[in-house]
Parts: structure tokens; sequence; C-alpha cells
């Protein structure tokens, strides 16, 4: 009886410590669930049509409002470790200015990616960072804890005024 409910924990212990172990998959952005944007015709589609197909663009184009973007993306996570864009779709959906009719689709991939430096938005300081012991230690041997006799120069006092 003993050995079946050891037998039985040890493997509620594998299969649950397995578990951890499984890729938890997560997609994000513009999923084509009826039309796929390679599917659009040139010349015969318009904004209206896509918008009808496809539905609202992920994103539209900052110096042209002629070119949409249908963007989707699946990320893999594995445990703890940070997670990895798996797939990576990106559909540039351009437009005639004039006629509004569709002149071209391009498909962009991962592949088709460039890695650039990220900016973190934190502006460098100049000098060196200290470390944790000195830190610690930096004002040893400054003093500086206790009042002085004196009481010129101290914070809240005027000079010239003594306090006798």
């Amino acid at each position: 009886m003993f050995r079946k409910a050891a037998l039985a924990a040890l493997a509620a212990v594998t299969l649950t410590s397995m578990g951890g172990c499984m890729p938890m998959t997560a997609y994000s952005g513009f999923q084509a669930i009826e039309v796929n944007p390679a599917d659009l015709k040139v010349g015969e589609d318009t904004k209206s049509t896509v918008l009808g197909k496809l539905g609202s663009p992920s994103a539209t184009s900052t110096f042209d409002p002629n070119v949409w973007f249908y963007m989707s993306q699946i990320t893999d996570r594995v445990a703890f470790y940070q997670p990895r864009v798996a797939k990576r779709n990106i559909y540039a959906v351009t437009f005639d200015k004039a006629t509004e009719q569709l002149v071209s689709v391009n498909a962009y991939t991962l592949r088709d990616g460039k890695v650039f430096a990220y900016n973190s938005r934190e502006t460098p300081t100049r000098g060196r960072e200290l470390s944790i012991l000195e830190q610690l230690l930096g004002n040893v041997g400054r003093g500086g804890m206790l009042p002085r006799d004196e009481s010129e120069g101290v914070p809240g006092n005027r000079p010239g005024d003594r306090g006798n």
C-alpha cells in the first residue's frame, strides 16, 4: 500500500515538474480569421473593401495615411526564461491617393527585421558609480554627525549672531 502511494506521489511530482517546462504560447496583434491579407487583389480592392474584409489596421504610416499595417506576433515562454518571438508577420497595404484602390500588399516576416539599439530614455550622468562598500563607508572620518562647538556657519543661525 505504501509503495503504491509513493509511486503515485512520484508520478505526480514528475508530471508537475514537466508541466513547468512546457512553453506558453501568446498570440498578439492582427489575427486573420476569414481573409488573409495576402489574398487581397491589387487594382480591385479599395480602402472600404479592405476595411470590410480585414477590419481596422494595427497601425497607419506616420507620413502617408494611405499605407496600412496589419501586424501579428507569436511568442513562446518556457518557465522563468524571457519570452522569445517565434513568429512575426507584418503586411503593408498601400492604396492610391486619388482612387483609394489597392496598389500593393507587401509581407514582412521576422527575418526581414533589423535589430537596433534600444533607447532606455535615461540620461547618463557624468562621473562614476559608487560601489555598495563605498556608499556605506563614504562618510567615515569626515565627521559631521555631531554638532560643532562653534555655531558659526550652522544652518538656522544668522552670521554674527551669538546665542549666549
